[in-house]
């Protein structure tokens, strides 16, 4: 099993790196090892955690109810203090939008299994479910579902994929390294402070989805400017398919009267406490998971001919994202991601077994990491800056150009190693 991340060392020679060879099984052959039963999609059993997450969210926001009120009451702030009541307030506050953000995350993995077509054998359900759960939450489920049925079929391709497309050296305007390795003036290029760095994160983390939405960012450079998932007209979409991307407006249509109400008749406060706050730890959780799913240098990515649908399913690192409760809230898809790129139609929770499985037999060609996740979102943003514009399998470079993997010699542009063994 392999192991993301490796710091790259100081003596740095690029040929002496770990070498990765890409994968040589067909898809066949990987799906051949997986048993047929994992692929069996239970309507009621997917039901059961969609009614577990609505029970869970109802008794969060019931007990939200009961916050203010609470901490209001004189025997109370008598107790703890006019200071105390109120920080022993907001200390609730923070854990019901620490676990409602969780449950809601949750909710839209529901959705996103339904634009998969794995909740249900039926597609009416997949859709309606998959409408209202993604609508609920700012997504416009059938536009959403065009372009991330692109992404799982081209994903890892720099030509093709629709999301998490790394910059490349020329992008970025960085010149090319001399022979034999001299380092360029990187502070110049990449001389971010911390500060700075943890703000252009945390952006990332906010707004991330909602401006790839709109204007895909990080999405296929040679598309056109303003391309987005609203306007039916968009390269995104064919013209068979506006009908559903009308729909799906009008989902987003409804959330902004159904929020414009809930603003008139409860408040702008209290909407945002109950409802924004929550919803914007979902667009965190989801760019975090995706982000950290797509993103390491130890994960490569294929230009041309050496790109394949399963090489590209492989180049995805499963990750223990929070521990027992990314398993719980948010139904083992963090966890269990690789599978899910092999076999997106396979259900949720097929994935640990089905996974197993995938290890046996893909061996060192399975990635997965055990860094903290905040630990990894840290170093992966400042490792994980581009890659080269020559070569058909690639590996990001970090802010001194370096890489930690570099690939076999038949696909390897740079000069061959001269130590000996």
């Amino acid at each position: 099993m392999s192991t993301a991340t490796t710091k790259p060392k100081d003596s740095y020679n690029e040929a002496d790196l770990p070498q990765f060879e890409p994968m040589p099984w067909s898809l066949k052959e990987i799906r051949d090892v997986l048993p047929a039963r994992l692929f069996k999609r239970d309507t009621a059993r997917g039901l059961r955690h969609f009614a577990l997450d609505l029970i869970m969210a109802t008794i969060l926001w019931t007990a939200a109810t009961y916050i203010d009120p609470y901490f209001a009451q004189g025997e109370v702030i008598e107790k703890f203090s006019p200071i105390g009541a109120e920080v022993a307030r907001w200390a609730v506050w923070g854990v019901y939008w620490w676990f409602q953000g969780l449950v809601f995350t949750g909710i839209w993995v529901i959705g996103h299994e339904c634009g998969h077509g794995a909740f249900s054998e039926n597609q009416w359900v997949n859709d309606i479910l998959g409408f209202v759960t993604h609508t609920f939450l700012w997504t416009p489920f059938f536009s959403w579902r065009i372009s991330h049925h692109r992404h799982h079929s081209n994903h890892a391709s720099m030509e093709r994929d629709e999301v998490y497309v790394p910059k490349t050296r020329s992008d970025l305007g960085i010149p090319p390294e001399k022979e034999p390795f001299e380092p360029l003036d990187w502070d110049e290029l990449f001389g971010d402070t911390p500060i700075y760095t943890l703000y252009m994160l945390v952006r990332q983390q906010l707004l991330a989805f909602p401006v790839y939405l709109l204007t895909n960012v990080s999405g296929q450079k040679h598309y056109p400017k303003w391309t987005n998932h609203f306007d039916p007209n968009s390269i995104l979409f064919t013209k068979s398919q506006r009908g559903i991307v009308w729909i799906s407006n009008a989902g987003i249509a409804f959330m902004i009267w159904g929020v414009w109400k809930s603003c008139q008749i409860w408040g702008a406060a209290d909407t945002f406490k109950y409802y924004g706050l929550p919803w914007l730890l979902v667009t965190h959780w989801f760019i975090m998971i995706t982000y950290l799913h797509h993103t390491d240098p130890i994960m490569p990515h294929y230009r041309g001919k050496e790109w394949n649908f399963q090489r590209g399913a492989a180049a995805t690192v499963d990750r223990p994202f929070l521990g027992w409760q990314g398993r719980f809230f948010l139904h083992d898809v963090a966890h269990f991601h690789v599978i899910h790129h092999f076999f997106p139609k396979m259900p949720f929770y097929h994935g640990p077994e089905a996974t197993s499985y995938l290890k046996a037999f893909i061996g060192d060609h399975y990635i997965s990491s055990d860094k903290p996740v905040f630990k990894a979102l840290w170093d992966n943003y400042n490792d994980c800056q581009f890659v080269e514009d020559d070569g058909d399998v690639l590996f990001y470079r970090n802010k001194e150009g370096k890489a930690v993997r570099r690939p076999t010699d038949p696909y390897f542009l740079g000069k061959k190693s001269t130590k000996v063994e």
